[in-house]
């Protein structure tokens, strides 16, 4: 049987490279502060791709036998320059965008990142208010850049944690990197106000799914909010399986067998994370149930890559080029209107569709490690 991993890399860069030229309005009219698609859903947040390389290898996201050393990642000049993220992060935030989150692959690894969020934190919404910046990381940087992180205007981070047990944790980021270096990280960036932190750990059945009580455990009372993923099928080179999926009705049952636990109520209108908090005030966890709860119906958000194609959907198969708007002679009125269009045209529910078993089979779909999740 031949080795599949270059005709996965090729559909990989296909899609990568790939990217409709955004529509230009004939008539372009100055942004309202608010603008929803065909679903009436409002543009609230956007994630921003600083890198698509990352410094792990999670058989989830970024398998070793697709990204391994001979990965053609983006060249530096394919890449937005901090200028352009912020040109366009302005303009989002004049249709409503109210939230960034820089992503990537790994944000850390993107040079002077801090720079970057010091450019985002000037931005300001019509009314004049602060825009909520977060970012969301592996860890394994955080110790290092937490302080210049928060100085520089960063206000939450996010870390990406699967599970407590050191040999599992070496085994699922494939570079045998130690928990102990992440949970340092935590500590550090609580200590410098980054807080509350959000970590998120993706449950997959059969490999670390004895790992969410002690996860709930370390965390309980810490003031740091943890939230369990359904494993999902991003991509093309995850190897996804429904029955390697555990729902999150089974993750909340093994965690109240062990601490009482009561529902809370959304905090905001599009929030992907079902909240329960401790029955004895000791915080709170959440569950992201987007395989077998789809939550289309309230998404706000827009994500932008590395390059700076913007995508509509996690699992989009295509994107719409902003960066040749950036590049070429195009003004801010016409690149405000080219947004605001493609967000009022879109109807993007796959989700929704692959619960209803209507989704497209065999549609190849951008990577997770491409826009940032």
């Amino acid at each position: 049987m031949s080795d599949p991993t270059p005709s996965r890399r090729i559909a990989i860069a296909d899609l990568r490279y790939a990217g409709q030229m955004p529509p230009i309005p004939a008539h372009q009219s100055a942004p309202t502060g608010h603008v929803a698609d065909r679903l009436n859903r409002p543009l609230h947040d956007l994630r921003i791709s600083v890198t698509d390389r990352c410094n792990f290898r999670c058989s989830y996201c970024m398998p070793r036998e697709v990204f391994d050393k001979d990965y053609a990642f983006l060249p530096q000049s394919s890449l937005l320059s901090f200028e352009e993220i912020t040109r366009l992060a302005r303009l989002f935030v004049a249709h409503g965008v109210r939230k960034i989150r820089l992503t990537g692959g790994e944000p850390l690894l993107r040079k002077n990142i801090e720079v970057l969020i010091g450019m985002l934190a000037e931005l300001r919404t019509p009314d004049g208010q602060l825009l909520d910046i977060t970012l969301t990381t592996n860890g394994s940087l955080l110790a290092k850049k937490a302080q210049a992180l928060k100085d520089a205007g960063l206000r939450r981070v996010t870390v990406s944690l699967d599970g407590l047990d050191d040999a599992v944790f070496r085994r699922m980021n494939d570079v045998d990197f130690p928990v102990a270096d992440v949970l340092h990280g935590i500590e550090v960036a609580q200590s410098v106000g980054l807080a509350p932190l959000k970590i998120n750990m993706v449950v997959k059945r059969g490999t670390n799914e004895h790992e969410i009580v002690p996860m709930a455990r370390h965390f309980r009372g810490t003031g740091s909010v943890l939230r369990f993923i359904e494993y999902m099928d991003v991509g093309a080179t995850n190897g996804w399986r429904m029955d390697e999926v555990l729902p999150s009705a089974q993750v909340i049952e093994r965690i109240a067998a062990h601490h009482a636990l009561q529902p809370l109520e959304a905090t905001q209108p599009g929030e992907t994370a079902q909240r329960w908090r401790y029955a004895d005030g000791q915080g709170e966890i959440g569950v992201i149930s987007s395989v077998t709860q789809a939550f289309c119906g309230s998404c706000n958000r827009a994500r932008l890559s590395t390059e700076g194609k913007l995508f509509l959907c996690l699992f989009a198969s295509q994107g719409h080029d902003l960066r040749a708007l950036l590049r070429g002679a195009y003004s801010d009125e016409q690149i405000a209107g080219a947004i605001g269009l493609i967000w009022q045209q879109r109807s993007d529910q796959y989700s929704q569709l692959r619960a209803s078993a209507s989704a497209a089979a065999g549609e190849r779909r951008v990577e997770m490690s491409y826009i940032g999740g």
